[in-house]
């Protein structure tokens, strides 16, 4: 037996791959369990995107291996991107990197700036694979509390006063995933003051930019933020191309170097088709957010009625395309709601512990389904609820 290498020791597997499986396996036996639990968009692109893809395949060089850094459309409507919605001129195709996924990012932008003896400072609750790329790196992850009485922001005061010499990244996310938090300009000046003060490059990972965000701004919009931000941004989320593959990671020229020198002994150029489809959709305007954003307000009211018919205390103006509850005091932590309403009701819902010890009392609701599979999820929980299956204590995951 050839032994994991050492480095894989502080990792785990990724929470939902294993939860999956699990709930294949009710499925399989039979159950139809309603999973509200992972953000997988379930909507399509807009058809002028697929069309563009059909249309790319019979291209004379679709089929070849592509430029590393993509073909040059897709870094100059990236770039385009950022000047159409947040008025952002300085960015040009030299600071855009594009990738496979925005999360490959996650790992690339570690493994390339971390060694042994850094330190990274990390959200907590926050998205698990900031921590485990820190880890696979051989970086110390130092978490930072997100509170509800904060507004789910980071206390840059309260970080100004630790021991800061050794940390090299910050992570942060807005809108926030998991909590629904958002960030304004006036936070985004400050922590950009906060990076330059004590040397820290801010990663920031914006997938959920315009969901339910009525009012977006962009870290980039800030004096001074390019000497010390590195942000990345998608098209899974925005628009609904999560298993396509397409993001990328905008900032300083000098940044983005270092991160292709790894990047390129990692993987090749997307597919051309797919590249050009990316492009197609980083044009759409106004009226394609605006269509989403009319279907993910009606799931988000279905989901609040769900979740206040669980007893679960909910904030009705978070962004992004989750919602963040706090669990009622009928059950011990969000991993009881989680684990009796999948065996009882045959509902999937993500525990909060699963980005942090900060999400022990929440649980987290993906906008990722149809309204009717609230509604559905709702009847459900009712008609357990009247057939008296409660009677042990939540300390046993069970409902009172």
């Amino acid at each position: 037996m050839i032994a994991a290498a050492q480095r894989l020791s502080q990792t785990e597997t990724y929470y939902f791959a294993q939860k999956m499986a699990e709930i294949q396996a009710l499925n399989d036996q039979g159950h139809q369990v309603i999973n509200l639990g992972v953000g997988s968009p379930d909507l399509g692109p807009h058809p002028s995107v697929t069309q563009a893809l059909m249309q790319a395949l019979d291209h004379g060089q679709a089929h070849k291996y592509q430029p590393f850094r993509g073909i040059p459309g897709l870094a100059d409507a990236f770039a385009r991107w950022y000047q159409q919605h947040f008025k952002i001129d300085k960015l040009g195709n030299q600071n855009i990197l594009p990738l496979i996924g925005s999360k490959e990012g996650v790992m690339h932008i570690s493994m390339s700036f971390l060694s042994p003896g850094d330190a990274v400072l990390v959200p907590d609750p926050g998205y698990p694979s900031y921590s485990a790329s820190a880890r696979l790196a051989g970086a110390e992850v130092m978490y930072f509390p997100l509170k509800a009485e904060n507004h789910f922001l980071p206390d840059l005061e309260e970080l100004s006063n630790q021991d800061l010499s050794r940390v090299k990244l910050m992570w942060i996310n807005y809108p926030n995933m998991p909590t629904g938090g958002n960030a304004d300009l006036a936070f985004f000046k400050n922590l950009v003051v906060f990076a330059k003060k004590h040397k820290i490059l801010i990663c920031h990972d914006n997938p959920y930019t315009f969901i339910l965000n009525p009012d977006p701004v962009n870290i980039f919009q800030v004096e001074g933020a390019m000497d010390c931000v590195l942000e990345l941004t998608s098209c899974s989320k925005n628009y609904h191309m999560a298993g396509w593959r397409v993001g990328a990671v905008a900032g300083n020229p000098n940044f983005l170097h270092t991160i292709a020198r790894f990047k390129s002994n990692v993987d090749s150029g997307m597919f051309y088709p797919i590249q050009q489809a990316a492009i197609k959709a980083l044009h759409l305007g106004e009226d394609w957010i605006q269509s989403i954003n009319e279907i993910y307000n009606e799931r988000k009211e279905a989901a609040i009625r769900f979740l206040s018919a669980l007893g679960c205390e909910v904030n009705p103006q978070g962004a992004g395309m989750f919602i963040w509850a706090r669990v009622p005091g009928t059950f011990a932590n969000g991993d009881a709601l989680s684990d009796w309403a999948l065996e009882h009701v045959k509902i999937f819902i993500t525990p909060g512990r699963v980005f942090g010890e900060e999400g022990h009392p929440y649980v987290r609701l993906s906008l990722c389904s149809p309204t009717t599979d609230f509604e559905v999820a709702a009847q459900r929980w009712h008609a357990v609820m009247e057939e008296g299956r409660a009677g042990v204590t939540s300390s046993q995951n069970e409902a009172p």
